[in-house]
């Protein structure tokens, strides 16, 4: 049997994500519109176990989408992953009469809206936010367009320098398990290279690449690493 809501809550969760506050605002303003109340959650999952809630309406949220970051803030909760901390939080959300919350962020925020809905059958809905979109079921996550053209942009500062002094740069990029922002700024940046952690291509590939390169008459080379990648531990490792 359907519920009928007359609270909402929303939170962000984990790392901060570009867009987050275009999400807060957008589900704020949606509960206006349906004439249902709505609750800001800050820090997350922990500011639900310690009751840090402010209600929200359209005013709450003017000219905050162009703004970077989450004005609800975000924290990552230890306290939410055991069974006594995801009690403190229901019993605060039952005492504020919210009925259901959106969650906008990552797949850990995901894990524990996922593992409290199975645990008290209560409504959890969420907004992938993450930067590294690896989240399944959309094409583009929260952030993630943003942090690519952000990659490209300070890639291509990079190989002025390297062409200027002949020089091979190992760029770091984050995506710690998928490899999404080291390969498709890669592609978008032109690097000679890319190293992600869904495939070990193996390091006498990545030597012999640069051989190549060398061979043909480039005198810089720009190699973009995912932080999860094995090729090796760290760009710092591998460098050597």
């Amino acid at each position: 049997m359907s519920r009928k809501l007359k609270k909402i809550g929303v939170l962000t969760s984990g790392g901060d994500s570009p867009g987050m506050n275009a999400a807060i605002s957008a589900v704020v303003r949606t509960c206006a519109f349906h004439n249902i109340e709505c609750t800001g959650i800050y820090r997350g999952y922990q500011g639900m176990i310690e009751g840090d809630f402010k209600e929200m309406g359209p005013r709450s949220v003017n000219n905050i989408i162009n703004k970077g970051g989450t004005i609800l803030k975000s924290a990552r909760s230890k306290e939410f992953m055991t069974p006594e901390g995801r009690k403190k939080a229901y019993d605060n959300l039952v005492k504020q009469g919210i009925d259901a919350f959106v969650v906008i962020g990552g797949n850990g925020s995901f894990t524990g809206g996922l593992i409290f809905n199975a645990e008290y059958d209560f409504p959890v809905i969420g907004i992938p936010g993450t930067i590294d979109n690896d989240i399944y079921g959309t094409s583009f996550t929260l952030g993630y367009d943003t942090a690519l053209n952000t990659v490209v942009e300070v890639i291509d500062k990079i190989r002025d320098t390297a062409s200027s002094h002949n020089r091979l740069f190992f760029v770091e990029v984050m995506g710690r398990d998928a490899g999404h922002i080291a390969l498709n700024a890669g592609i978008g940046a032109g690097a000679e290279e890319i190293l992600i952690p869904e495939e070990d291509m193996g390091l006498d590939r990545l030597v012999e690449s640069l051989k190549r390169s060398k061979a043909s008459g480039k005198s810089s080379s720009i190699v973009v690493i995912a932080e999860g990648e094995k090729t090796g531990k760290s760009a710092f490792e591998l460098k050597e």
